[in-house]
């Protein structure tokens, strides 16, 4: 496995990539209704294109095959952090969190934060993360949940 930066070019393969987990993954701890809520579509590449290059993001690769990415944004927010919905439990998303907390500690921070899905807290936990709050929210007139959670470095 190779963790390398984003490129423009892996834009559709990582919309499709985010899609695809949480509705194949994530349905173990969420609703249909929550899973269209979170991600109805597969989203627009051009939206997540700007974000993605304004962000530190990086993929994971193996084989030629992307396997995960993950976003840092603000220079210590964990903002997205996915793997393949094949390539779950092999230490992936592991590899691409150290990955992005190098790249912000040698930028300086020292603690880190994200809001982890009920299907990712655990994952974060077992990385060194502590639950800090539940969040409540409405998406799409559908009540959702996930927990801020962060890392002292």
């Amino acid at each position: 496995m190779k963790i390398r930066k984003f490129h423009t070019s892996d834009t559709e393969i990582i919309c499709q990539l985010f899609y695809d987990t949480i509705h194949n993954i994530n349905g173990v701890d969420h609703s249909a209704d929550q899973l269209d809520a979170w991600a109805p579509k597969v989203p627009d590449p051009e939206v997540w294109q700007a974000r993605m290059v304004e962000n530190i993001t990086l993929v994971a690769e193996s084989s030629g095959e992307i396997t995960g990415f993950g976003e840092l944004a603000d220079g210590n927010h964990i903002h997205m952090l996915f793997c393949h919905k094949n390539h779950i439990r092999k230490g992936i998303g592991a590899h691409v969190l150290a990955a992005l907390e190098d790249e912000g500690t040698a930028a300086g921070q020292r603690c880190f934060s994200t809001f982890a899905s009920l299907t990712a807290r655990t994952f974060y936990e077992m990385q060194g993360y502590r639950v800090i709050r539940r969040r409540r929210f409405r998406r799409g007139g559908v009540d959702l949940s996930n927990w801020l959670m962060e890392k002292q470095i």
